[in-house]
Order: structure tokens, then C-alpha cells, then sequence
């Protein structure tokens, strides 16, 4: 499949996880990606992995900096961008009663903050056919216990989609959230260990936790032109989780 032949597409988070999983789903149809993560080890390793068609740029979204100088890569090399996969994100764990400010800034600061400027920086390279894609949660539809600032953040980025569908009317822009659930990347596997997988995987209908290429998978559909008839919308890839 060719489907984003052509294209130049941004993935925030995009040196391992389902950011990784997504930048080679997009290369494999016809992408050029920028991976844009604050690892420098883990960009270079995954540069290796994905070949020719991408690039790493170093930076945290929280950084308005840090992604002027994204962009500013991005312009110089392919001159316009047609898909933002704004998928970096951040979540620990913190019961009620135990939050603190810090907490909440930190959590709030990657993932609303900077998925609102990750979004309103590359706006001035997009144009008719873009897409948008930013990475909910199925906590910010069920909520999780200990997850307050988590879930909160990730029922804004909800919001986000539905605002920004107002504001880009007549640009021809869409944008969409993908909101996976428990999905088994590197990182959730050593932070869940053995059991804690089995406990997440028992959670679902599907009795599993998703790989992260399923995920990649609908963000390519999300990011082609076989979605073009949507905007404003979720799709949920969580194996049921939060719909039953």
C-alpha cells in the first residue's frame, strides 16, 4: 500500500513505542517522517531501524524552542507538512490526596500544553489535505484509579479535537484522536512486569494488550485519505476497554 505516498509527516514521541510503530507504519506507505523525542540514543536507534525516509529532531514539547526549531527543520528540507501525529505523552501514577502541584504540572505541561503548541506551531506548513492526529486515552473516557491528572489531561486532548474542528473550518484540515488502551510497548512492559500485563490483558473482551503496530496501523488510516470524511472524531483502539 502506497496511501501516504509522498507525504511529509511529524510524530511526536516518535523514538520507540507506538510513536516508533506509527513512523514505520507511515514509511512502509509512502511516508517522509520526523521522529521528534528528548533521547537523543533512542532517535538515533530508531533512525537506524527506519532508513532514508526519516529524521530526528531532539526536543521536548513542552519547549516552545525546541519546536520552533522542529519545524524550522522540517520547512528546510520538505517546505510544507501534511500529517502532526501528536503523540507524545506523559501519566504516573498518584492517588487522590497524595497529588501535588508539580505532579500535575508536569503531566498537563506535555500533554495538553504541548500538544497544543505541537499542533499550533506546524499550522503555518499544512495546508488543504492535512490531517491531525493527537493520542487520547481510554482513561479520559473511563477514568483510572490513581490516574487524576492523566486522565484529566487526556479528556482535554478530547476536547482539543473538537475545538480545532471549529477553528480549521474552510482549511480543509482534519484532525482526529486516536486513544488506545493498554498497549505493549517497551515501556509499559518493564514498568507492568509479567503479571501486571496479564492483569491490564484480562481488562479487555480481547483478553490481550495491543501491539504497538495495531495502534501504528490506525494512525496511517487516520493519516491517508481514506479518512478524509472525518474530523472531530475518536476512534478507540482498546480492545473494547472503554466501551463496554
Amino acid at each position: 500500500m502506497a496511501r501516504l505516498n509522498g507525504k511529509t509527516a511529524v510524530i511526536t514521541g516518535g523514538a520507540s513505542g507506538i510513536g516508533r510503530a506509527a513512523a514505520k507504519r507511515f514509511i512502509d506507505e509512502g511516508a517522509f517522517v520526523f521522529i521528534y523525542g528528548r533521547r537523543q540514543d533512542a532517535l538515533d536507534a530508531a533512525v537506524s531501524e527506519l532508513g532514508p525516509n526519516a529524521r530526528a529532531v531532539r526536543g521536548s514539547v513542552s519547549d516552545e524552542a525546541d519546536l520552533d526549531r522542529l519545524y524550522a527543520a522540517v520547512k528546510a528540507e520538505r517546505g510544507t507538512l501534511d500529517i502532526i501525529f501528536a503523540n507524545a505523552g506523559a501519566g504516573s501514577q498518584l492517588a487522590l490526596g497524595k497529588i501535588t502541584a508539580e505532579h500535575i504540572d508536569e503531566t498537563f505541561d506535555t500533554n495538553v500544553k504541548g500538544t497544543i503548541f505541537t499542533v499550533q506551531k506546524a499550522l503555518p506548513l499544512m495546508g488543504k489535505g492535512g490531517s491531525i492526529i493527537l493520542t487520547g486515552s481510554s482513561a479520559g473516557t473511563t477514568g483510572a484509579p490513581g490516574m487524576t491528572a492523566y486522565s484529566a489531561s487526556k479528556a482535554a486532548v478530547r476536547n482539543l479535537a473538537r475545538t480545532w474542528a471549529e477553528d480549521l473550518k474552510g482549511t480543509g484540515i482534519r484532525v482526529n484522536v486516536l486513544s488506545p488502551g493498554a498497549t505493549a510497548t517497551e515501556l509499559a512492559k518493564e514498568a507492568l512486569g509479567e503479571e501486571g500485563q496479564k492483569v491490564f490483558a484480562a481488562m479487555t473482551p480481547l483478553q490481550r494488550m495491543a501491539d504497538p503496530s495495531e495502534i501504528g496501523a490506525v494512525a496511517a488510516f487516520l493519516a491517508s485519505d481514506d479518512s478524509g470524511f472525518m474530523t472531530a472524531s475518536e476512534v478507540a483502539v482498546d480492545g473494547g476497554l472503554a466501551q463496554l
